[in-house]
């Protein structure tokens, strides 16, 4: 698919025309585990539908709890050719993010992981329920999903996922003082995500 790795040592004028190198810079509006001064960032784009996607959100989970140094970036990417549900799902951890701000949303997200069967499988009437469940106003958070609030916010992401090369979930792209210096196609088992990190210098 063209999108070579970037290695640490190329200089930056290579890395212009490399794909990989125009992930976005973290902002405030970004999901983060994690200290955001950490030496590394992982930027994760991600489908809540997608099965690959809810074994690396684990994955993930552990790495970031087992590593102060390594911090954890999520961001939408839900591929609506197969998983039509993903898209409002999406939404929804926003809207859970509108009222609780970062912890709601990943209270959200790792609960819909943890629920669905994947696949397009997560009937939409478990979307309240788990507001509900991680203690949000179920009316509030009715309203946000209602009105198609944060569509453009969750489209932004999968526009810059675009740019950056990811061409399917999970991708993610490992950051050492925001530029790429290698990525994690797809759900690599946890020993192999720390292996990458291990050759971090």
């Amino acid at each position: 698919k063209g999108s070579k790795t970037p290695t640490v040592n190329e200089p930056i004028t290579n890395n212009v025309k490399n794909p990989t190198a125009q992930v976005r810079p973290i902002s405030s509006s970004d999901h983060v585990v994690g200290n955001i001064t950490a030496k590394i960032v992982i930027v994760e784009y991600s489908d809540p539908e997608c099965p690959f996607c809810k074994v690396f959100h684990s994955t993930m989970h552990r790495v970031v709890d087992n590593n102060k140094e390594v911090t954890w970036v999520y961001r939408h990417y839900p591929i609506p050719q197969l998983h039509p549900k993903a898209f409002r799902e999406a939404e929804a951890t926003e809207c859970a993010w509108e009222q609780g701000s970062n912890d709601a949303f990943w209270k959200y997200t790792d609960r819909v992981f943890e629920i669905t069967p994947s696949n397009n499988g997560l009937a939409e009437s478990e979307l309240p329920k788990i507001a509900e469940y991680i203690g949000l106003n179920v009316a509030s958070f009715n309203t946000c999903l209602g009105s198609g609030k944060f569509k453009d916010k969750v489209q932004a992401d999968i526009d810059d996922g675009v740019k950056a090369g990811v061409n399917g979930t999970p991708s993610s792209f490992i950051l050492v003082k925001g530029k790429v210096v290698d990525t994690i196609p797809g759900a690599q088992p946890y020993e192999t995500v720390m292996q990458k990190l291990s050759e971090i210098k």
